[in-house]
């Protein structure tokens, strides 16, 4: 697989909607790929679908490329600009008679594919504007119709076979008589761009073979839905380039399934990329999962994308789909959540507050409640959720303060807010606040689990945190102090 040298290659989006989770697999295995290998990563959007293609959906999928950490080295290259390359494609394949104009109407596809159905047959064009068609030897085209603007179509070998082996799949043989002859360019809708009109807008099977050509892509990773579209691009890069020409090695990754079991896409539940990071997963944490959702290396579970790169070399890419599981991608985002240092948590926390209009601009206190609350937390916003009430006054719930704030412990609390107070016999830090806490449990004669939890309720608005002193000292002494005040 690595003969070729320098390896390039490419994750070519379609910018009409957002950067899917199948493509961003695609993407980091290319990246990977390019990475491990010393290669060249390319960005090129195919945006010939001029009808859905938006400018919003161009800055989604470069912002979550970005996001994900998979810079590009080129482009990115929109096929709307390279239209006069693709058209001089054309006329040479017109002039070698490797394709030609069609000038048979929609209707007529339509009942031409009619009564192949009736016939049991299966619907090919039948090449009726084909002029040199080999099962038809000598036949006459009819007069070109007025008025109706062609198509061209490829001339696709009508016998023989289609044969690559897959990096994926293995070695797969498609027989040309199965495939049709493909359209190649299309008259412009009226929505195009100026000067598409006069160039006409490439397919994707075309453009895409033009572009990997131009771009000098060796190793294409794409989905499984697109074997079917091989044999078309490999007979398309020989009739472009010679028998004799280079062939990029193709690898076609299985699909990714919903949790419902069908597949994961756009129309069927999928959510965009930075959707995940409003969601407050890490972009290594996603990488992570994506990498697994297909690939393996050995048992290893939990890796970084540094090693990712080390071991990527095309192997150990999995024949089967996966199945996307939101608890195990959590799992994943916590481990990583908690490799992460303070400082870019307290940065990332404080962003996810900012979304709520909770304004912060201490970073050493979100640091220190990053370092306290991340081994509780499987996401940025459940550490949001932790942090919030260091801001923001809470409102203990009724039934917690009837659990824990009993009249057994009421003179504990007044006893701890007298000595909290005292600013000289109590630092306010975790070991003078539990220093204080210890003497209130003597002199009491309370216990722990009676005091903590009902501290917890007043302070924090709920029952269960980490260690209550360590807590306490990242609120500011008045605010604990207010708290307590209540009882």
């Amino acid at each position: 697989m690595t003969d070729r040298k320098p390896v390039r290659t490419r994750i070519a989006p379609s910018p009409t909607g957002f950067l899917h989770l199948g493509t961003a697999r695609t993407a980091l295995y290319s990246w990977a790929y390019a990475r491990h290998h010393g290669g060249r990563f390319v960005l090129r959007i195919e945006d010939t679908d001029v009808a859905r293609s938006t400018q919003e959906s161009v800055d989604q999928i470069l912002e979550s490329m970005r996001w994900l950490g998979l810079a590009h080295d080129e482009g990115p290259f929109f096929q709307m600009q390279r239209l006069e390359r693709y058209h001089a494609v054309v006329e040479q394949l017109i002039a070698q008679g490797r394709a030609y104009r069609c000038y048979a109407t929609p209707e007529e596809l339509d009942a031409m594919r009619e009564a192949q159905r009736a016939r049991g047959d299966k619907t090919l064009y039948d090449r009726r504007w084909r002029p040199d068609d080999p099962l038809n030897p000598g036949k006459r085209l009819p007069p070109v119709p007025p008025g109706v603007q062609p198509v061209v179509r490829f001339a696709n070998p009508v016998d023989g076979a289609v044969t690559w082996d897959d990096l994926v799949k293995g070695p797969i043989t498609i027989r040309n008589e199965e495939i049709d002859d493909l359209i190649i360019l299309r008259p412009a809708p009226d929505n195009a761009p100026a000067g598409a009109a006069a160039w006409g807008v490439p397919t994707y099977n075309f453009a895409v073979v033009v572009d990997d050509m131009d771009m000098g892509i060796t190793h294409v990773f794409r989905g499984d839905e697109h074997i079917n579209n091989t044999p078309w691009q490999i007979n398309l890069w020989r009739a472009i380039g010679g028998p004799g020409v280079e062939l990029p090695f193709f690898g076609h990754c299985p699909v990714i399934l919903g949790e419902d079991g069908s597949k994961l896409s756009k129309r069927r539940g999928a959510v965009s990329v930075t959707a995940y990071k409003d969601a407050g997963y890490l972009p290594e944490a996603m990488l992570n999962y994506l990498a697994r959702l297909g690939w393996s290396h050995g048992d290893d579970e939990l890796f970084s994308l540094e090693q990712m790169v080390q071991w990527f070399d095309g192997s150990h890419l999995a024949k089967s789909p996966a199945q996307w599981d939101p608890a195990k991608l959590a799992w994943v985002n916590a481990h990583h959540l908690k490799q992460a240092s303070d400082e870019r948590l307290a940065d990332l926390v404080r962003e996810q507050l900012a979304s709520r209009g909770v304004v912060t601009d201490d970073g050493a206190l979100l640091a220190r409640a990053a370092a306290l609350f991340k081994d509780r937390c499987s996401t940025t916003v459940e550490l949001a959720d932790w942090c919030e009430m260091l801001f923001v006054a809470v409102t203990p719930p009724e039934a917690e303060l009837a659990a824990h704030v009993t009249e057994v412990v009421l003179p504990g609390l007044r006893a701890l807010r007298e000595r909290l107070a005292d600013e000289v016999a109590t630092p306010w830090d975790k070991a003078g606040i539990a220093a204080a806490m210890k003497a209130v449990l003597a002199e009491c004669s309370l216990k722990m689990p009676q005091l903590a939890p009902a501290v917890r309720v007043l302070v924090c608005g709920r029952a269960q945190t980490p260690s209550i002193d360590a807590v306490l000292s990242l609120f500011p002494r008045h605010r604990v102090l207010a708290a307590l005040r209540h009882v």
